[in-house]
């Protein structure tokens, strides 16, 4: 069985992040980069398949540049066996999907029985990659899942929807995408990571993948980031005193005089 995980990587989201001069990025200075929260749920769920299946191997695909290395680094101890690096800088999410599509089909000689990946990146928040896989590799994708079991060439899941869990069977070959709830990712150990460190990384651009630029969309995103701004900083909050009346008075004075919604 071939399992695939789309990892990318996020700032920490313990960093304070800061607006570069061009309004258009996140100035990286000094910011330390983590794998992606909800990619490590899909990482985990692909591991644990992994251990019950005989014969199963877990393959991390990322787009990026050499400083993704330290993270799929993690990918390996936390069990991957392989791992390609798409040297690639591209923000837009058609864009790495088209990317992934790509290398994923020219790795396999038929499509992966599941891919998983995190729901969404916490840096972007789009949420869009996994299902943009889907419609490119022509796999059933299914998002924000919070339970997963694998049954033969199926699967059944549970997935989140509005006030309340969706329960879903499809059949194998399949794209998931992981929500908080879905497992506890495993903590490395020292010894997993000296191994991980002997562990190969190819690496490979959009030549090796016989495609031009324009043939992944990677030239033309559909998509583009105008401007980051600073949100405004919220107003202290007003304590009132007095009994009941006396507040409600204030209040409805306030609302009527000064925010004038009354």
């Amino acid at each position: 069985m071939n399992l695939v995980v789309c990892l990318t990587q996020v700032p920490d989201t313990a960093a304070r992040l800061k607006i570069a001069s061009d309004s258009q990025t996140i100035d990286s200075a000094g910011l330390s980069f983590v794998m992606n929260p909800y990619d490590e749920y899909a990482l985990e769920e692909a591991v644990q398949i992994k251990e019950k299946v005989s014969g199963a191997s877990v393959t991390v695909f990322s787009v990026g540049d050499g400083s993704f290395q330290p993270t799929i680094k993690k990918a390996f101890a936390m069990g991957a066996d392989h791992a390609i690096l798409l040297e690639q800088s591209t923000a837009d999410s058609f864009g790495v999907a088209n990317i992934l599509a790509n290398a994923i089909r020219s790795h396999f000689d038929n499509l992966p029985d599941l891919i998983f990946l995190g729901k969404e990146a916490t840096d972007t928040n789009d949420a869009q990659v996994g299902a943009m896989l889907g419609e490119l590799l022509q796999m059933p994708a299914v998002s924000v899942v919070t339970s997963f079991e694998l049954d033969g060439t199926s699967a059944k899941l549970e997935r989140e929807i509005e006030a309340g869990t969706e329960r879903l069977e499809v059949d194998l070959p399949l794209i998931v995408t992981a929500q908080k709830g879905l497992n506890m990712p495993r903590q490395t150990n020292m010894k997993a990571m000296m191994l991980a460190k002997k562990k190969k990384i190819d690496v490979m651009d959009l030549a090796a993948l016989g495609t031009s630029p324009d043939e992944v969309g990677s030239a033309q995103p559909k998509s583009e980031i105008v401007e980051f701004m600073k949100s405004e900083t919220r107003q202290a909050g007003r304590k009132f005193e007095g009994d009941a009346a006396d507040i409600t008075a204030q209040v409805v004075n306030l609302l009527a005089n000064e925010a004038k919604v009354l």
